[in-house]
C-alpha cells in the first residue's frame, strides 16, 4: 500500500512539474503530460463539488421514510 501512495505522489509532483515546464516552453511531450495532468485535476474537482453538493442536502437520495 506504501508503495502505490509513493508512486501516485511521485505521478503528482511529476505532472505539477511537467504543467510549470509546459508553461515555460517546454517539449512537446512535456506539454502532452501537463494536459493530462490538468485533465485529471478538473476531473477530481469536478468528483469533489458533486461530493460536497451531496453533504450539503444532507447526503440522501432523496428516499424519506
Amino acid at each position: 500500500m506504501g508503495v502505490i501512495l509513493l508512486l501516485l505522489l511521485a505521478a503528482a509532483v511529476g505532472g505539477a512539474a511537467c504543467v510549470v515546464w509546459a508553461e515555460r516552453g517546454g517539449p512537446r511531450w512535456v506539454r502532452i503530460v501537463a494536459s493530462v495532468t490538468l485533465g485529471i485535476a478538473s476531473v477530481v474537482r469536478s468528483v469533489q463539488k458533486s461530493g460536497r453538493r451531496n453533504k450539503s442536502n444532507g447526503g440522501s437520495s432523496g428516499d424519506s421514510d
